[in-house]
């Protein structure tokens, strides 16, 4: 039977799509930014020194920690992604029919080259 007939209280509204933490709202949160530094841990000195200069080419800020204990790991995978981003490829447009021709004859490029 249906709900309509038969009262069994007030049903819960629908959850938050943020109570669950499956949604990023906060789209204003660039790592790498001052207010956003990159938190990175290094095994040595003159690591440390070699990241700052990768961090200082790519306008970046971040927080650098060196742990020289035994078994320490290297973590800087938020600089690796960030670097490693693709650039957009962007391809030069073909000329319409009607527009003169890209080889500098002067003609249109339906009769030059298309």
């Amino acid at each position: 039977m249906s709900d309509k007939f038969f009262f069994k209280g007030r049903q819960d509204a629908r959850q938050h799509h943020t109570a669950r933490g499956g949604f990023q709202t906060n789209a204003s949160k660039k790592p790498g930014s001052k207010k956003f530094p990159l938190t990175l841990v290094v095994t040595s000195e003159a690591r440390k020194q070699e990241v700052e200069a990768l961090v200082a080419e790519a306008d970046l800020f971040a927080n650098i920690t060196v742990d020289e204990s035994a078994g320490a790991v290297e973590s800087t995978a938020e600089l690796t992604t960030i670097l490693d981003k693709g650039v957009t490829v962007t391809q030069a447009q073909v000329p319409a029919r009607n527009d003169p021709c890209s080889c500098g004859s002067g003609v249109k490029f339906k009769k030059c080259c298309g």
